[in-house]
C-alpha cells in the first residue's frame, strides 16, 4: 500500500504533468477544459486522501529530494500538522475541479483557457509543496511557485484595468510579505548552526536551535508579520478585496478557501514548532489582530454592493476568527493549560476546515451568478430564487454556514471558539484577565454582524423582484457546477452534524504541536453529544439539534400541505398601491444603512443627494441621484501616502532621464570619474 506521502508526492506530480500537458493542448479547448477538470479532480482525491492518512496516523515521514542547488538539497516531511492543510487543499480542490468543468465552458467562445488551467495547477502544486517543505530554502521556493502562479490567475481577464492594478498591489504585498518570512528563516538558521554554515537552513536544526527570548520573539513577529500579509489580516488586507473579485470564481474559492490557510500553517510551523515555545504576549498579539480583522472585515462586508467583495471581506473576518482561536492556543500553552490549549487548536483547526468548504461554496454560488447574469453588483440582481432553483438552496446553505447557525459546520468551530473564552479560569495578568472577556464580546458581535451580512447578500441577490436589465433572463447553471455545489453543501452539514468524528480525526494536530487533545473528553459521552472538556463543563449534541430542526420544518411542511383551502392569490396591497416596482425594493446600499450610520467612523464615507429639476417647474424635482462612496480608512491612512510618495520620488528620478545621448555619456564619465577617485 502506498504511504501519505507516496499519494501526496503522486498528487504533485499529477499537477505538474497537467500544467505541462495543458500548454500543449491549447488549440483544443473543449477537450482541454474535461481532460484537466477530470484529472485534477483524482490529483485532488489523492492530496486529501494522503493528508487524511496522515493526521489519521499521526506519523512523520521525511524524504530528501536531491535537486535543489550543491549542497542544498530539497527537504520534505509529512506530519500531522501538514497532512491536516493537504487534506484542506485536495478537499476543496477536488469540489473545485468539478466546478471548473462547467464553470470555464463560459469562456470559451471568449478567450483562451489554457493559460488558466496552466497557472491554477501549477498554483495547486505549490501550495502542497509549501505544505511539506522542510526547509527555509525549498519552502520559499514553492511560496513563490504559489504567489506568482497565483498572480497570473487573478491578472487572467486583463483587459480591465481595475484586474491589472489588483494582481500588481496583490504581488507587491506578497513580496513584501515573502522578505519578511526570509528574515525570520534567516535569523533562526543563523542560531542553528552559525552563520558561517548553510547548515541550518533545514527545518530540523531551526527545532534544535537555542535562541535568546528577544531573537525568538523578532523572529515571530517576523514570521507573524509576512503570512499575515498572505493571509489578509488587518492592515495588510488591502489586497484581498482586490484579488479576490477580480479572479475567476473558481480560483477565487480556492484562493480565499485553501490559500489563506497556507499562511495560518506558517504562523503555526514557526510559533509551535521552529522558534522556541510561544510566549503569553505572542498569543496576546495574535489574539488583538485576530479581534480587528474579525470584527473590521464584517463591517467592511456589510458596506459592500459586490457580491465578490462582501465574501472576500467576509474572508477577512473568518481568518480573524481563526487568528482569535490561536492567539488563545499560544496563551494556555505558555501557562501550561494543555487541555484548553488543545480546545483552542482543536477550533482553529475545525474552522479553518469549516470556513474552505462554505467560502468556496459561497464563491462558486457567486460564479454561478456571475455566470448566469453577467452582473457581480446585488443593485442589479433580485428574485434570482425563481430562475435559479437550485443555486438559490446551496447558496443559502452556505450563508447558514457563514452564519453560525446551526445544524451546519460554522456553528460547531464558533461554539468551540466560545468554550475556549468561558472556560478559561484566571490567567497570571491582570491584562488577560482583560482582554479574555472583551475578545468574547468582541468575537460575539463578529458573528451577530455576520448572520446580518448574509440575510443581505441572499435576501438582496436571491429573493425580491429582478432589478437587472428589462426582458434579461437568468438561467439555471450547468450540472458540473451544481454537482460541487452540491457537494459542498453536503460536507457544510456533515461537518456540522457529525463534529465528534472530525474532532477525533484531527486530534493529533494539536497532540502534536501544544502537548494535550480532547480527542478522548470530545467523544466521551458518545457520537451523540460533544463535550469538548467535561460533559458537566459543557456539551453539544449536533444530532439531535439537526433532527429536531428537520422534524419542525417537516411538520410544518405538512401541516401546510395537509389543508385542503386552496391558496387564493392576489395583488400585494401596500397602503392601497398595488403598483408596487423593483425600484421600491431594499437595496445593499439601503440596507447597510443602519450599520453605516452606527459605525461610520470606521469608514471614510462620501455621501451626496443632487435634485435634477424638472423641465418649468422649479418645486417639483424630476428625480433625486443618490451618490455613495466608502472607503477603506487603512487604504487612506496607511498605503495611499506611501504610493503617493513612491510616484513623486518616481516622476522626479524620471527627470533624469533626458532621452539624449550626450547626457547619457555625461552620466557615464561622471561615474567613472567618481570610482577613480574612491578606488
Amino acid at each position: 500500500m502506498p504511504s501519505p506521502f507516496d499519494l501526496v508526492s503522486a498528487s504533485i506530480v499529477a499537477f505538474l504533468f497537467i500544467s505541462l500537458v495543458s500548454a500543449f493542448l491549447a488549440r483544443h479547448q473543449r477537450f482541454l477544459v474535461n481532460f484537466s477538470s477530470l484529472l485534477s479532480a483524482a490529483a485532488c482525491l489523492l492530496a486529501a486522501t494522503g493528508g487524511f492518512l496522515a493526521v489519521l496516523s499521526g506519523g512523520v515521514e521525511a524524504f530528501v529530494l536531491p535537486i535543489g542547488l550543491p549542497d542544498l538539497p530539497f527537504y520534505m516531511r509529512l506530519d500531522a500538522l501538514s497532512g491536516f492543510f493537504v487534506t484542506l487543499v485536495g478537499l476543496l480542490g477536488f469540489f473545485v475541479s468539478i466546478y471548473s468543468a462547467g464553470y470555464l465552458r463560459g469562456f470559451l467562445d471568449r478567450r483562451s483557457v489554457a493559460p488558466l488551467i496552466v497557472f491554477c495547477n501549477i498554483f495547486m502544486a505549490g501550495m502542497i509543496l509549501v505544505l511539506i517543505a522542510d526547509d527555509a530554502y525549498f519552502f520559499m521556493v514553492s511560496w513563490e511557485l504559489m504567489a506568482v502562479s497565483s498572480f497570473f490567475l487573478v491578472f487572467f481577464e486583463d483587459e480591465q484595468v481595475q484586474n491589472r492594478r489588483a494582481a500588481f498591489i496583490y504581488i507587491l504585498i506578497a513580496h513584501i510579505g515573502a522578505i519578511l518570512i526570509l528574515l525570520s528563516f534567516g535569523i533562526m538558521a543563523g542560531f542553528a548552526t552559525g552563520f558561517e554554515s548553510f547548515r541550518g537552513y533545514t527545518f530540523e536544526a531551526m527545532r534544535s536551535a537555542e535562541m535568546p527570548a528577544v531573537w525568538a520573539s523578532i523572529v515571530f513577529i517576523a514570521a507573524f508579520l509576512g503570512f499575515a500579509a498572505k493571509a489578509g489580516v488587518i492592515p495588510l488586507h488591502v489586497w484581498l478585496p482586490e484579488a479576490h473579485p477580480a479572479a475567476p470564481s473558481n480560483i477565487s474559492a480556492l484562493m480565499s478557501g485553501v490559500m489563506l490557510k497556507t499562511a495560518i500553517y506558517g504562523i503555526l510551523r514557526v510559533g509551535f514548532d521552529l522558534a522556541s515555545e510561544p510566549q503569553w504576549w505572542w498569543g496576546g498579539m495574535v489574539l488583538v489582530f485576530g479581534l480587528f480583522s474579525a470584527v473590521l472585515g464584517i463591517l467592511y462586508a456589510l458596506m459592500q454592493d459586490d457580491i465578490k467583495r462582501l465574501l472576500a471581506y467576509s474572508s477577512v473576518e473568518n481568518i480573524g476568527i481563526t487568528l482569535i482561536a490561536v492567539g488563545l492556543a499560544m496563551i494556555f500553552a505558555y501557562v501550561k493549560m494543555n487541555t484548553l490549549a488543545a480546545l483552542a487548536m482543536a477550533a482553529a483547526l475545525y474552522h479553518m476546515l469549516n470556513h474552505a468548504v462554505f467560502k468556496g461554496l459561497l464563491f462558486m454560488g457567486a460564479g454561478a451568478v456571475l455566470h448566469a447574469t453577467h452582473e457581480r453588483s446585488m443593485e442589479g440582481l433580485g428574485g434570482l430564487i425563481h430562475k435559479m432553483k437550485w443555486t438559490a438552496p446551496l447558496f443559502l446553505v452556505g450563508c447558514l454556514a457563514a452564519s453560525g447557525l446551526p445544524p451546519f459546520n460554522g456553528f460547531v468551530s464558533e461554539w468551540l471558539i466560545f468554550q475556549s473564552f468561558l472556560l478559561t479560569p484566571a490567567l497570571p495578568g491582570r491584562l488577560l484577565n482583560l482582554l479574555i472577556p472583551l475578545g468574547a464580546a468582541a468575537l460575539a458581535l463578529a458573528a451577530a454582524l455576520s448572520a446580518r451580512g448574509f440575510v443581505k447578500v441572499f435576501g438582496i441577490t436571491f429573493l425580491g423582484q429582478w432589478r437587472g436589465k428589462a426582458g434579461f433572463e437568468a438561467v439555471e447553471v450547468n450540472w458540473p457546477m451544481r454537482a460541487a455545489m452540491m457537494m459542498a453543501a453536503a460536507s457544510c452539514l456533515a461537518l456540522g452534524v457529525f463534529p465528534t468524528h472530525v474532532i477525533g480525526w484531527l486530534d493529533s494536530v494539536p497532540q502534536s504541536l501544544v502537548g494535550g487533545g480532547i480527542g478522548m473528553t470530545a467523544r466521551a459521552s458518545g457520537w451523540l453529544w460533544l463535550t469538548p472538556v467535561a460533559s458537566e463543563r459543557a456539551s453539544y449534541s449536533a444530532p439531535l439539534v439537526f433532527f429536531f430542526i428537520a422534524f419542525v420544518i417537516g411538520a410544518i411542511y405538512l401541516a401546510f400541505k395537509a389543508r385542503r383551502v386552496n391558496v387564493r392569490r392576489a395583488p400585494m396591497w401596500d397602503c392601497g398601491f398595488e403598483k408596487v416596482t423593483p425600484r421600491m425594493q431594499y437595496t445593499a446600499t439601503s440596507m447597510s444603512m443602519p450599520t453605516r450610520r452606527i459605525f461610520g467612523f470606521v469608514f471614510s464615507i462620501k455621501e451626496s443627494v443632487r435634485a435634477v429639476a424638472r423641465q418649468g417647474s422649479l418645486f417639483f424635482p424630476e428625480k433625486y441621484i443618490y451618490h455613495l462612496k466608502v472607503r477603506d480608512r487603512v487604504w487612506n491612512y496607511l498605503y495611499k501616502p506611501v504610493s503617493e510618495a513612491s510616484f513623486y520620488f518616481a516622476r522626479r528620478v524620471g527627470k533624469l532621464q533626458h532621452g539624449r545621448i550626450q547626457i547619457y555619456l555625461l552620466y557615464s564619465f561622471v561615474t567613472l570619474v567618481v570610482l577613480l577617485v574612491f578606488a
